[in-house]
């Protein structure tokens, strides 16, 4: 009944019963029932947005929820299920990066390595991912590393080359032993003498 009709019978000393109480449970709270839910569309939209158009380790897609908030229970049932569904899958992530970086950049297997710890990629996966590299094309992609930067050091003193070059070669991760036989070779192959170099190194 509308309350001005209630307070006119009141003045008029007519009193009402109070209005019944609806049957059933009272309807849940939907302030208070709706925050689970709301997360877990949240957290559901940042890892689709994520993985649209690349590859992401659990690692950083886990750092991303909880950049933006999202309560650690929620984000790793969340993670289970994209595992299970093979959205999110460290090993096929792995193998894509290195299959990617290796030739691309030129890098090693250790720098490579390295990379994937810190994508927090488990050493295990990296593993069997980096074992997939052949040490032929590891070589190979030295070589080009070299090339590449002869032209534009191939003028300078035989000592200053060599130094550029092997350290080059060092930061993408390469041994010393790789480093100094794949710059001695370039080298000789344009003439250089590299022979101390040799000695020194082999």
């Amino acid at each position: 009944m509308h309350d001005g009709v209630r307070a006119w019978l009141a003045n008029a000393g007519i009193e009402l019963p109070a209005d019944p109480a609806p049957e059933g449970p009272a309807p849940e709270d939907p302030v208070s029932a709706g925050p689970d839910a709301d997360q877990e569309a949240v957290a559901r939209k940042i890892l689709l947005d994520q993985l649209t158009g690349q590859a992401r380790s659990r690692s950083e897609l886990a750092g991303k929820l909880a950049a933006k908030g999202v309560p650690a229970e929620v984000a790793t049932r969340l993670l289970d299920r994209f595992e299970e569904v093979g959205l999110v899958d460290d090993q096929a992530f792995a193998r894509a990066w290195v299959q990617s970086r290796q030739p691309g950049k030129g890098l090693a297997r250790r720098a490579l390595a390295q990379e994937l710890r810190r994508k927090g990629v488990d050493d295990e996966l990296a593993r069997v991912a980096l074992d997939e590299v052949d040490p032929d094309d590891e070589v190979e992609a030295a070589r080009v590393l070299v090339r590449r930067k002869l032209r534009t050091a191939a003028h300078l003193e035989r000592d200053v080359a060599v130094r550029r070059l092997t350290g080059m070669l060092a930061r993408k991760g390469y041994p010393a032993g790789t480093c100094f036989r794949v710059v001695r070779e370039e080298l000789d192959r344009l003439g250089h003498d590299t022979e101390d170099v040799h000695e020194r190194f082999d």
